[in-house]
């Protein structure tokens, strides 16, 4: 008997993982260095060997993973359901969905969100990513350090207290908020590895000023902030780490940059209306996972892969789960280029041209998804595939399975060559979309109050 042909997923050769001279100057051009020298050119190094050992041979592991977790959490849920309603019943007067008792239905949320001691036992955090970025524990393994002063007056000699003071320093730390903080950023915050920014507790909104970048890093979380109306700025000196700083090109005006970097996790952030992108993750950037994000009032959203020539960027793998795609938004939720995406029990209720775009061959496995199309007839297709004829784009790997298509919303999935030929057997079923309004319900930045679940 002939074995049934499965989808198999092949490492891409060296030739691609590893650029060549002119890839590596594009890219760097894009990075906003002025100039770069010989302490960019070992923190990029080190970043293309953490994305060769962070890439996943088989990224259908990955995903059945997580779709495993959802199944755990969606029946534990369940089993308490009774005992919560009758809860429920006893404060009716609270209304709101943060009324009643602590609901955390997807994964990520039940690892920690209805607990009281959350405050006390912040880096338990650390423990709950899922998907591509599931390994990303961010500053775990430093101490806490509160952000006294929501200032940013010196973006090369930062003064302890800050927020850019903290993000440089060489050791890992999980970075907290003493207070409410509006948050504008002169010029580009850039992150270094091993951090988490940690906004539970206080109201901390990042606004009116540069973005938020992360490049050449490993291991950085941000979680529970608002970050909003990000313009470009003129670039200048300014320091990306204690040991150094240099000169930047202008900045792009996204919310936050993932640039050549590797276990990136962004969780519960709120976002909108910023001049570029809301989030781009681009140069070879891998192990992603953004989840319980909330995303309104913008055009282009997500960007995964910033030019056709970036051939590197076939190592992506990045995980969009349990994400709330609400009003005014435009397209781009994502719009890939190259790599392996698994857009997993999100919440599309407003888009205006498209949902998910790409070109340059990405697979994209979308499950469980909640697809509510515009009233606009010509805006119902949920795909948009860029940059090549039918002849092409219909081999490219975009697959549904599970999900739930209102008013008109039309998938139009696409298989494979015969090597690449995609069966429904190899991937764990998922959550339906009509559990998504369940497992999204607290997308965004949470009011959390220590003493209480968030």
């Amino acid at each position: 008997m002939e074995e049934e042909e499965g989808f198999q997923w092949s490492r891409p050769g060296s030739f691609i993982l590893y650029a060549i001279f002119f890839l590596s100057a594009a890219a760097v051009s894009e990075a906003n260095i002025g100039e770069f020298d010989d302490y960019l050119r070992q923190r990029k190094l080190i970043a293309d060997a953490a994305a060769e050992a962070t890439y996943k041979a088989d990224p259908l592991e990955v995903a059945n993973g997580l779709n495993r977790a959802v199944h755990r959490s969606i029946k534990r849920e369940e089993a308490s359901a009774r005992r919560q309603m009758m809860e429920e019943k006893k404060k009716t007067k609270k209304g709101g969905k943060f009324g009643g008792p602590c609901k955390a239905t997807n994964p990520i949320d039940r690892c920690w969100r209805c607990r009281k001691d959350w405050a006390t036992d912040r880096k338990r955090l650390a423990r709950c990513a899922q998907g591509f970025g599931r390994n990303t524990t961010g500053g775990l393994e430093g101490q806490i350090y509160v952000v006294t002063d929501g200032t940013d007056d010196d973006v090369v000699n930062p003064r302890p207290g800050t927020l850019r003071w903290a993000v440089i320093q060489r050791e890992p730390l999980w970075i907290t908020f003493s207070k409410t903080m509006i948050i504008n950023l002169k010029e580009e915050l850039i992150i270094t590895g091993d951090k988490t920014i940690d906004g539970r507790g206080a109201q901390v909104r990042i606004t009116n000023g540069a973005q938020l970048t992360i490049q050449f890093a490993h291991n950085v979380i941000i979680h529970n902030i608002h970050i909003n109306d990000m313009v470009a700025m003129g670039g200048g000196t300014i320091r990306d780490s204690v040991d150094h700083f240099g000169f930047r090109k202008a900045s792009d005006g996204d919310g936050i940059t993932v640039f050549a970097s590797t276990n990136i996790w962004l969780d519960h952030l709120s976002l909108s209306n910023c001049q570029d992108g809301l989030i781009d993750v681009i140069a070879k950037s891998t192990g992603v996972t953004i989840s319980n994000c909330h995303m309104t009032n913008h055009n282009d959203v997500m960007l995964f892969g910033a030019d056709d020539k970036d051939a590197e960027d076939t190592i992506m793998q990045i995980t969009v789960a349990f994400n709330h795609f609400g009003r005014g938004l435009v397209q781009r939720m994502p719009r890939c280029r190259y790599g392996f995406f698994h857009v997993v029990n999100n919440d599309y209720t407003h888009w205006l041209m498209y949902a998910i775009g790409g070109s340059k061959n990405p697979t994209i496995i979308s499950q469980g998804n909640r697809y509510i199309a515009p009233p606009n007839l010509a805006a119902k297709q949920i795909c948009n595939r860029l940059g090549a004829e039918e002849s092409e784009w219909k081999h490219w790997v975009w697959h549904s399975e599970g999900d739930l298509f209102m008013e008109g919303a039309i998938f139009n999935a696409t298989g494979g060559p015969p090597n690449l030929k995609f069966n429904k057997k190899n991937l764990i079923k998922p959550k339906s979309g009509s559990y998504v309004t369940r497992l999204t319900r607290f997308a965004g930045a949470l009011p959390c109050r220590p003493g209480k679940p968030c």
